[in-house]
C-alpha cells in the first residue's frame, strides 16, 4: 500500500506522509505506555545488592547468581544505564584494590597540577622509579576501562582474575618488577552546563542571519514533534554536562608520552618492559613516535595484545619498524594453535595466535645485546594467573605482524615465559 501511494502525485505523498506520521504515533503511544523508571542507581555494591565472592566472582548477595543485565524486561536503556552505574562503583572498587591488595601507591597528574585545575592519576609500586633492574609497564585498551582493568565485561560476568590486571601486577612484584600501571581513559572530567553555558552553546553559530532565522522558524514549527519523539526517545531529561580536559593528558597518546616524560624516562631500571592491550598498542607505538631514542635505549620488549596501532596511518618511520621486528610481537584472537604465526600486510612486529582469544599478557624478555629475544606465551586455563618464567630464548623474530580489529573482547589471561639471559 505504501510503495502504491508513493508512485502517485501530491496528494497521494501526503497521504504518505499522514499515514507514516500515524503508524509512526500508534506504535510510539503503545511503546510509552512503559514508564521508564527513574535513572537513579546505588553508589555502592551492596546497594546493588551484589558482591565479590571468595574467587573473585560478582555474585547477588542473596541468591548467589551472577549478574543479571536484564533486570527490567523491555527497558534496555534503563537496563544499560544501571549496568554502567555498577561499572563505575566496579572502577572505584579496583582502584581501591590496586592499593590494599598490590600495595601500589596513587599519583596524580598533572604532577603540578594546581587544587582547581582537573587532574588525573596512575599506579606504581613504591620501587618504581628506583628499581634498578625491570620495570613493567602496563596499559590497557580504550572505552570505559580504567587503571587495573583489562575487561569490565570480565570483570562483571567472569571474575576479577579475569578481567583485571591484579593477578599480573602481584606476580610482576613477586619476581622483583617494578610496576607502573597507566590511566589513559581518564582524560576529562564532566561537569554540569550553567543555564548561561547551555543557552550559550544553543545560540553560538557562524551561519549568516537570514540562514539562521529560516532555521529557527522551522524549528519552532517543528517543536512539538520533536518533543514528542525525544519524550520517547529520551523520557528522563538528562543534565547537559561539558567536558573540561586534564592537561597534557587528554586522550591515551598524550598520557602516555606525559607518563613516559615524568616517570618511566625517570626511572632507575636498566630494563623497561610494556604489556599494551589493544588501542594501548597505538597509544605505545605513538609514544616511539614522538621519543624514538629515548625508548629504543629503554624499553627491551613489548607484548602487544590485539593492537589496533598502523604503521602506515601513523606514519612509522623504518627505523622503529625495524626495532618493533626485534623487540615486539602482537598476539592477536585466532583459532590457530598458541604462538602459530598469522599472516599481516604491515611490515612492523611479528603477529601470532594467541589461542583463540587474546589477553594481555605479562610480557618480558631480553638478550645481553638485545639481539636474540622473544616473548612465549601459554594459556592459563586453571588458576587464570600470569606467571613470569625465566627462561633461555635463542631464537630472534622473523614474522611479520599486522593490524587486527579492536577490542575489548579477550576471554581469559595468559601467561608469559620471560626470557632472560
Amino acid at each position: 500500500m505504501m510503495a502504491q501511494l508513493q508512485q502517485g502525485g501530491p496528494d497521494e505523498k501526503e497521504k504518505t506522509t499522514a499515514l507514516k506520521d500515524l503508524l509512526s504515533r500508534i506504535d510510539l503511544d503503545e511503546l510509552m505506555k512503559k514508564d521508564e523508571p527513574p535513572l537513579e542507581f546505588p553508589d555502592t555494591l551492596e546497594g546493588f545488592e551484589y558482591i565479590f565472592n571468595e574467587k573473585g566472582q560478582l555474585r547477588h548477595i542473596k541468591t548467589g547468581e551472577p549478574f543479571v543485565f536484564n533486570y527490567r524486561e523491555d527497558l534496555h536503556r534503563w537496563n544499560q544505564k544501571r549496568y554502567e552505574a555498577l561499572g563505575e562503583i566496579i572502577t572505584k572498587y579496583v582502584y581501591e584494590l590496586l592499593q590494599t591488595e598490590c600495595h601500589l601507591k596513587k599519583v596524580t597528574l598533572p604532577v603540578d597540577a594546581t587544587e582547581s585545575e582537573p587532574k588525573s592519576f596512575i599506579f606504581m609500586s613504591e620501587d618504581a622509579l628506583t628499581n634498578p633492574d625491570k620495570l613493567l609497564v602496563l596499559i590497557h585498551g580504550n572505552g570505559v576501562v580504567r587503571a587495573g582493568q583489562w575487561a569490565r565485561r570480565l570483570i562483571i560476568n567472569e571474575d576479577l582474575d579475569s578481567g583485571t590486571q591484579i593477578p599480573y601486577i602481584k606476580k610482576a612484584i613477586e619476581e622483583g618488577y617494578g610496576v607502573i600501571v597507566l590511566n589513559p581513559n581518564e582524560n576529562y572530567i564532566e561537569v554540569e552546563k550553567t543555564k548561561a553555558q547551555v543557552q550559550l552553546s544553543s545560540d553560538s553559530s557562524d551561519e549568516p542571519a537570514e540562514k539562521r532565522e529560516r532555521k529557527d522558524k522551522i524549528q519552532k514549527e517543528t517543536k512539538k514533534r520533536r518533543d514528542f519523539y525525544e519524550k520517547y526517545r529520551n523520557p528522563q531529561k538528562e543534565k547537559e554536562t561539558m567536558q573540561m580536559y586534564i592537561r597534557d593528558n587528554g586522550s591515551p597518546e598524550e598520557h602516555a608520552i606525559y607518563v613516559w616524560d615524568h616517570f618511566i624516562s625517570q626511572s632507575a631500571a636498566e630494563n623497561v618492559f610494556f604489556v599494551a592491550h589493544s588501542y594501548g598498542g597505538l597509544a605505545f607505538v605513538e609514544l616511539m613516535i614522538q621519543r624514538e631514542a629515548e625508548v629504543k635505549n629503554k624499553v627491551t620488549a613489548v607484548a602487544l595484545t590485539d593492537s589496533v596501532h598502523n604503521v602506515w596511518h601513523q606514519e612509522v618511520g623504518k627505523s622503529i619498524r625495524e626495532w618493533m621486528r626485534e623487540n615486539c610481537c602482537n598476539w592477536v584472537s585466532s583459532s590457530e594453535p598458541l604462538d602459530t604465526s598469522v599472516e599481516s600486510m604491515l611490515p612492523d612486529c611479528p603477529r601470532v595466535s594467541a589461542g583463540i582469544c587474546s589477553f594481555p599478557c605479562l610480557s618480558a624478555s631480553r638478550g645481553k645485546e638485545r639481539s636474540c629475544t622473544n616473548l612465549k606465551l601459554t594459556t592459563v586455563n586453571s588458576s587464570r594467573m600470569c606467571h613470569l618464567q625465566q627462561t633461555t630464548i635463542q631464537t630472534a623474530f622473523t614474522q611479520p605482524s599486522g593490524l587486527v580489529p579492536p577490542d575489548d573482547k579477550p576471554s581469559h589471561p595468559l601467561e608469559v615465559q620471560s626470557a632472560m639471559n
